[in-house]
């Protein structure tokens, strides 16, 4: 990557008020620019891509099957001290699961709402189905040792005593590296992960400013002041590249979204244009 275009990043992240941490990769030269991108942050619903991991890992194993289908419910045991707590439809991204309630829908379906919609609901039951510490696990057989995965979302009991996940850029920068080149399971599951993160409905970030015919695989995270996206982005005609951007100290509602959007048109068009 020509110096250039870290000056233009670092010119752009100068006055921001805030940290970020950015991870690049291009498949199709293996250039790279790690701006703080082995800087741990809470991952938010970035851990969501590591969960749909370890979801087609077991099933290519044969513990499960994308097709066998769990009951719907908003109870669940804290890891601090096991006790039950509920999960807000006012702060979950997908409220339409809430209407199945007491329900069987299909583990393949709840993956969907996971990622597509960002489902906290989604998440702490497929979660409770193939368990945090095998996310991590696997996340380390991939080669990715900074990625911990510790619990499900609004957890308050355990957030209350730092017991959280934790990710940095470089790290999901790796695993989507893999996915990208087909070696997340096997080819087929990368594949068909790839596509459900192309439906991605929260596209304020890494593809905002970018032109139309361009598919991006992402997935996007956030609570208070903090704003994630990590991504595929597939150039017409060429290899992809990752992108990860992590904020932490932005509005996540409007400024981290659009400073993450100019990262990622900085980048595109230093290459393409």
């Amino acid at each position: 990557m020509p110096p250039r275009i870290q000056n233009d990043l670092k010119r752009l992240l100068a006055p921001v008020p805030a940290e970020v941490g950015v991870a690049f990769h291009d498949l199709a030269t293996g250039e790279e620019i790690l701006l703080q991108a082995d800087k741990p942050f809470h991952p938010a619903s970035t851990i969501k891509i590591c969960v749909m991991m370890e979801v087609f890992h077991q099933a290519a194993n044969g513990e499960c099957s994308l097709e066998e289908t769990l009951l719907v419910k908003n109870k669940f045991h804290s890891i601090a001290d096991g006790s039950l707590f509920s999960l807000s439809m006012e702060d979950d991204g997908e409220t339409d699961l809430y209407n199945h309630l007491r329900k069987r829908l299909p583990l393949r379906d709840l993956i969907d709402r996971m990622i597509t919609r960002s489902s906290n609901l989604a998440t702490n039951l497929i979660l409770e189905k193939i368990e945090a510490r095998r996310v991590t696990r696997f996340m380390y057989e991939l080669g990715v040792p900074d990625l911990l995965i510790l619990r499900g979302p609004e957890d308050n009991r355990a957030y209350a005593l730092g017991m959280n996940s934790s990710a940095t850029p470089s790290g999901l920068m790796k695993i989507l590296i893999e996915l990208a080149c087909g070696r997340v399971v096997n080819q087929a599951a990368s594949e068909e992960m790839v596509t459900i993160l192309k439906r991605q409905r929260f596209n304020e970030g890494i593809p905002a400013k970018l032109p139309l015919g361009v598919d991006v695989a992402h997935k996007t995270g956030l609570t208070e002041k903090l704003y994630h996206d990590a991504a595929i982005i597939y150039p017409p005609e060429r290899k992809p590249y990752i992108l990860v951007v992590m904020t932490r100290g932005l509005p996540e509602l409007d400024e981290a979204p659009a400073l993450v959007a100019e990262i990622s048109s900085i980048i595109y068009h230093s290459r393409f244009s």
